[in-house]
C-alpha cells in the first residue's frame, strides 16, 4: 500500500476514535443467549436480535442437526443449477402460508433480498420513494437501480404524498419502507402508506426484519392485516425465527417469479444452508403451537423494562410497541463511556454512534428477549441507574 494512502486511513481511524465513534467487536465464548461470556467475563445480553430466545433453543438446534443429517452441510451451488433441495421448497411454501403471500423466494440474507430487489424490478424512468431512516440494505439496494429516487421525511405522509405528486406519471413506481425501524424501534405507518399507494397506483415494499415474529396479533409482523395491500415483503430468519441467517422476499406471484429469473443476489449466491433452512422451517411450523408463549413473554418484558426506564428518567426513542428500546444520549463520547460502564457491571449493551446513526443521535440500543427473566431485567435496570447517575444522564 502506498505510504500516503496508509497514512490517510490511519488519520481517519484516529479521528473516529477521538470522536468516540469507534466500534470494537465483542467476542462471545459459547452460545448466543441471555447469559453469555465475553472475553472470559459472564454477562447478561441486552443487545441481541434474539427476540424469542430461540438462538440457542435445543429444539431449534435439533431441527438444524436433523436438516444437516438429511441434506448435508451445504448445497455447493446456486439455486437454479443444483442448489435446490426439498427443504428449500418446503420453507418457501411455509413462509408464504405464514405471511399470507402468494409466493416466496429465499436469499442468503435479507440484505441480499434487498440489494437484489430494486435493480431487478425498476429501471430508468421509474420512481422509487424511500423513508429517510430506512435500513442500510434498502439504501444500498436503491443505489444499484436506475430509477429516480425520492427520499421522504421519516414517516411523514404529507411529505410522501407531495413527492408522489411531484414524480408524475411513470411506467412503475414503488414506496420502500422498513416495517420496524431498527435504530428507533418505531413502526411504519403501513395503512397510510397503502392508502397513498392505492391512490397513486404505486407498489409497496416493506422490509419487516425486526417486525416478523414480533409484531401483530399473531406475530406476522407490522404487515399483519395488510398483506393483501402490500406487493413485496422482505424479511429474515436471522432474528426472531432462530437467529442464524437466511432471508426471503415474499409477495405477489408474478413479482417473485420475476425475481427468481433475474435477481442477481439469488442467481449468483449459494443456497441457504440446509441446516438453517430446516431450523427456520421448524420455527414457522411450531410458531403458533410449541413456541407461542415466547411472543407473549416478550411483550410482557418489553412493557416492564420500558416502563421502569422511563420512571427512572431515561429518554427513550420508539413507540413502545417493539422490544427495541433506544436509550437516547445524543453525545458520542458519553454513549461510548456509558455502554462501557454498564458492561463493567455485567450487562452487555453496545453504543450506537455515527455513522450507524446520524451524528448527534447517539444511543444505547437495548433489546429485550422472551428469555429475559424479571431478575435479569432488574439487574440491567440497576446498572443503568448507577451509571446514569454517575454520568448525570438522570
Amino acid at each position: 500500500m502506498f505510504t500516503n494512502v496508509k497514512r490517510q486511513f490511519e488519520d481517519e481511524l484516529r479521528q473516529i476514535r477521538d470522536a468516540g465513534m469507534h466500534k470494537e467487536e465483542g467476542v462471545l465464548e459459547g452460545a448466543q443467549g441471555v447469559e453469555i461470556t465475553v472475553a472470559g467475563k459472564p454477562m447478561l445480553n441486552f443487545c441481541a436480535n434474539n427476540y424469542l430466545g430461540l438462538a440457542a433453543d435445543p429444539r431449534v438446534a435439533e431441527a438444524a442437526i436433523a436438516g444437516i443429517r438429511q441434506y448435508g452441510f451445504g448445497m455447493a451451488s446456486v439455486r437454479f443449477i443444483c442448489g435446490t433441495s426439498r427443504v428449500h421448497k418446503d420453507l418457501e411454501r411455509a413462509a408464504a402460508a405464514f405471511f399470507g403471500a402468494e409466493d416466496v423466494l429465499l436469499y442468503g440474507s435479507c440484505f441480499d433480498a434487498n440489494t437484489g430487489l430494486f435493480e431487478t424490478i425498476l429501471g430508468e424512468g421509474d420512481a422509487l420513494f424511500s423513508d429517510e431512516l430506512n435500513h442500510a440494505s434498502i439504501i444500498d439496494g436503491v443505489r444499484l437501480c436506475k430509477a429516480e429516487r425520492f427520499r421522504y421525511r421519516h414517516s411523514d405522509m404529507v411529505d410522501l404524498e407531495e413527492k408522489l405528486k411531484a414524480a408524475g406519471a411513470r411506467r412503475r413506481m414503488l414506496i420502500a419502507t422498513d416495517g420496524v425501524f431498527s435504530m428507533d424501534g418505531d413502526t411504519a405507518r403501513i395503512r397510510e402508506i397503502c392508502d397513498l399507494a392505492e391512490k397513486y397506483e404505486v407498489l409497496v415494499m416493506v422490509d419487516d426484519s425486526h417486525g416478523s415474529g414480533v409484531m401483530g396479533p399473531r406475530g406476522r409482523g407490522s404487515v399483519e392485516g395488510y398483506m393483501d395491500r402490500i406487493d413485496i415483503l422482505t424479511s429474515t430468519f436471522g432474528k426472531a425465527f432462530g437467529g442464524a441467517s437466511g432471508g426471503f422476499t415474499a409477495g405477489r406471484q408474478e413479482i417473485v417469479a420475476f425475481l427468481r429469473q433475474k435477481s442477481r443476489t439469488s442467481l449468483f449466491s449459494n443456497s441457504v444452508p440446509p441446516g438453517i433452512a430446516a431450523a427456520a422451517l421448524y420455527v414457522l411450523r411450531n410458531f403458533d403451537g410449541a413456541l407461542s408463549e415466547a411472543r407473549l413473554r416478550l411483550a410482557d418484558n418489553t412493557r416492564y423494562f420500558r416502563k421502569e426506564m422511563e420512571r427512572l428518567g431515561f429518554a427513550l426513542a420508539g413507540d413502545g410497541a417493539h422490544p427495541i428500546t433506544p436509550v437516547m444520549l445524543m453525545d458520542e463520547k458519553k454513549t461510548t463511556a456509558m455502554s462501557a460502564a454498564v458492561n463493567e457491571r455485567g450487562i452487555y449493551v453496545r453504543g450506537f454512534t455515527y455513522p450507524v446513526v446520524p451524528q448527534g443521535r447517539a444511543r444505547i440500543r437495548v433489546q429485550l428477549s422472551a428469555a429475559h427473566t424479571k431478575e435479569q431485567m432488574d439487574r440491567a435496570l440497576n446498572a443503568f441507574t448507577e451509571v446514569g447517575r454517575d454520568l448525570r444522564v438522570i
